[in-house]
């Protein structure tokens, strides 16, 4: 079972990019985020007339999540538990049957917390113990799942061209990351780098300052796979090429294959 997720930067503005993108990489299961759609208004056919079975989470020009996947989908679920006042559209859960396991899939758009100090970094931070909770939850019912999208993190100091330059930045304040560490901790696996070492390994480039050309790019785009989802892991890779495309997001696609 190969999944990837990708943030799309709008469903509507990408279309023909996401056409493309699917017909020529054929993922089994895809998370999407910002998607900044309502659910009526996704242009479902591009995915239906693929043969994926789609279940979103929009919400009109912000946010918003989805799932596809050529696999049966059951148990939708909408929102992270833990905070009933939270509209925003960031979070959407699913069970994926697959060819020989089913497996939770989980696809997040974690808020971004600038400008930092100040209340946006704190509903980021927040934001990330319910998704700590919520990976609790999952842990105890033993069930493979993987929690996949756009972290708004950068992990480490190699996950970034300029290190530097995002010292202050909430994708890489101290906070950020000792709150995805503590993700980790709980014996999630971080699908990429067990697979790849090493720096220059980027998923998002800004649109401003020719950041694509130069290569300035960071690495914020993550699967974090439970222990028994983790022991189906084949591989993990990031499809960089795909930023050079006609009309790209900022962001790529990141995938990972499991024996499922």
């Amino acid at each position: 079972m190969r999944i990837a997720t990708f943030n799309i930067n709008g469903i509507k503005a990408r279309v023909q990019a996401l056409s493309d993108w699917l017909d020529a990489a054929q993922p089994d299961v895809a998370v999407l985020q910002e998607i900044k759609s309502v659910d009526e208004n996704v242009p479902r056919e591009i995915f239906e007339d693929r043969g994926y079975n789609l279940e979103t989470h929009g919400q009109k020009g912000f946010n918003g999540v989805a799932i596809l996947s050529k696999f049966p989908l059951e148990d939708v679920t909408r929102g992270l538990p833990g905070d009933d006042t939270d509209e925003q559209a960031r979070y959407i859960e699913a069970t994926v049957v697959g060819d020989t396991e089913a497996v939770r899939v989980c696809g997040l758009y974690l808020p971004n917390g600038n400008p930092a100090p100040g209340p946006k970094y704190d509903y980021k931070l927040a934001w990330m113990e319910r998704l700590k909770a919520r990976a609790e939850a999952l842990l105890e019912t033993e069930m493979p799942f993987l929690m996949a999208g756009d972290y708004n993190i950068i992990p480490q100091a190699e996950d970034a061209k300029r290190p530097e330059a995002w010292r202050e930045d909430a994708l890489f304040r101290p906070e950020s990351r000792a709150a995805f560490r503590r993700l980790l901790n709980l014996g999630l696996t971080e699908a990429f780098r067990a697979r790849v070492q090493g720096a220059g390994h980027y998923s998002f480039w800004d649109y401003q300052a020719g950041a694509w050309n130069r290569d300035d790019g960071i690495r914020i785009d993550h699967f974090l796979l439970s222990p028994s989802c983790a022991d189906l892991l084949v591989d993990c890779e990031i499809e960089r090429e795909v930023r050079g495309g006609e009309k790209p997001s900022d962001h790529v696609p990141v995938w990972v294959e499991l024996a499922a």
